[in-house]
């Protein structure tokens, strides 16, 4: 069985709004195929910037270090989101600070055959 690997796009730095801001532009730029996943950690600050479709499921994840308190909350909405086997999946982190350890997470044998990791810092 030969799937496709999600890509995994990492966005970090900057404010809430400005990770949302360059989530939204990069998701202009790819063709209307396919579905999108967009997964926030932090609160917004009221300027939803991106809005949920058929084709663009948005989650937010409460802040917290998503290699350490907030580990579980990360993988359980990942894998929901590789259950709908998406083209691209949007992961927009607060900090920067344990981006080693997050990305041995996401480097996991249970990821690496369904994740292809692409890292941007704004």
């Amino acid at each position: 069985m030969n799937t496709a690997k999600a890509q995994l796009h990492l966005i970090h730095g900057a404010s809430y709004t400005q990770r949302e801001a360059a989530i939204a532009a990069s998701l202009a730029c790819l063709p209307n195929t396919g579905k999108n996943i967009v997964i926030l950690e932090g609160l917004p600050d009221g300027q939803d910037i991106l809005n949920p479709t058929d084709l663009l499921h948005i989650s937010r994840i409460a802040p917290g270090c998503l290699c350490c308190i907030g580990n579980l909350s990360l993988r359980v909405t990942l894998n929901r989101a590789l259950r709908q086997k998406p083209a691209n999946i949007y992961l927009g982190i607060a900090s920067d600070a344990h981006l080693d350890k997050l990305l041995l997470t996401l480097q996991d044998p249970t990821y690496t055959n369904l994740l292809e990791i692409n890292n941007t810092s704004l």
